[in-house]
């Protein structure tokens, strides 16, 4: 029975660093229904931040409201570009478009419905940030926002920007 155990617990250790550490190919769709691939989120040369958020999740709103603020500066200094991902499912998707239109988010809002991209990216809480760089490596992530995090955020894609290693 030990060894039983014992091959769980390798298999779920062998689960966990297989994990993919590039962005996987999912079909996603725009707020206005139109299907788009995962592959087709880029940035030539330049990090791309990822943040999973949903209608219903205040700390998501909070976190995409205060990276707007900033946005147009850190495209300017960083170039940078951001997608928020909305996890809501096909009974809040349809609000999305609206949500987002009321705002006036600067960046590219893309849906989940779903939960293929959340699942494959592992994602389990919203807020979940992740940052990928020019060649489409995830190499850091973080759940949660606090007031002060998009300075954190920041500072990590200029070290990324000077081909410094970040990590989580």
């Amino acid at each position: 029975m030990k060894s039983f155990f014992g091959i769980l617990a390798f298999l779920a250790v062998i689960a966990v660093t297989a994990q993919t550490n590039t962005l996987p190919s999912v079909d996603l769709k725009k707020p206005d229904g139109s299907v788009i691939s995962t592959d087709s989120i880029s940035n030539p040369g330049k990090p791309i931040i990822i943040s999973f958020w949903a209608t219903w999740c205040k700390p998501c709103v909070k976190e995409l409201t205060t990276f707007a603020e900033v946005y147009e500066e850190w495209q300017e200094e960083t170039g940078v570009k951001l997608y928020a991902i909305s996890i809501d499912d096909s009974r809040t998707f349809p609000n999305v478009a609206s949500f987002v239109n009321g705002r006036d988010w600067p960046f590219e809002v893309l849906c989940d419905p779903n939960a293929d991209f959340k699942r494959a990216m592992n994602v389990n809480l919203v807020p979940h940030t992740f940052i990928i760089d020019a060649d489409k490596n995830i190499v850091w992530q973080h759940t949660s926002f606090t007031e002060g995090g998009e300075l954190e955020l920041i500072e990590l894609i200029r070290k990324l920007n000077r081909g410094e290693k970040i990590s989580e």
